[in-house]
């Protein structure tokens, strides 16, 4: 299976609560039609916690744009938003960053012009569809009285 390089979904959204959910809906359709199926849960929940941070920390309404990038074997999903405040790791773990982390290959962050990106990478590479090849039929009752089969005594 030939897997085109460098498919990319980009979508620009005010973030809220309603939002967040949509979009974890749309990523889920996104990767399923790029036959990304097993990485659907574990992108979903770590794109959904970086909405959350935006919404919880930047504030409602704030614009934030979120992109999916698949080489072919990487997936690489990003959030960008204006706040500028960067996104620190939590010691106690359990939430935030913590969850991107546990969820993902790599993550970072880095400051923008408007604001700052968060993102994070996961090995994704295309499950390889095998041929199917027409095998023999297997021997009626028939064709199995013609063998000769020694019987041990």
């Amino acid at each position: 299976m030939t897997v085109p390089l460098d498919r990319t979904y980009r979508v620009e959204l005010h973030v809220s609560a309603e939002r967040v959910s949509q979009l974890r809906r749309i990523v889920a359709a996104h990767l399923r039609h790029w036959s990304l199926d097993l990485h659907v849960r574990p992108v979903c929940r770590a794109a959904e916690e970086l909405l959350t941070n935006v919404h919880r920390h930047v504030g409602d309404d704030n614009k934030a744009v979120v992109e999916l990038r698949w080489t072919g074997r990487h997936l690489t999903v990003s959030v960008a938003d204006n706040g500028s405040a960067m996104p620190r790791l939590l010691s106690g773990g359990g939430g935030g960053l913590s969850r991107v982390m546990a969820l993902s290959d790599s993550w970072g962050t880095c400051r923008t012009t408007e604001g700052k990106v968060v993102w994070f990478t996961r090995y994704a590479q295309a499950p390889r569809s095998t041929e199917l090849a027409p095998r023999p039929p297997l021997p009626g009752v028939l064709e199995a009285r013609e063998l000769q089969v020694p019987v041990l005594v």
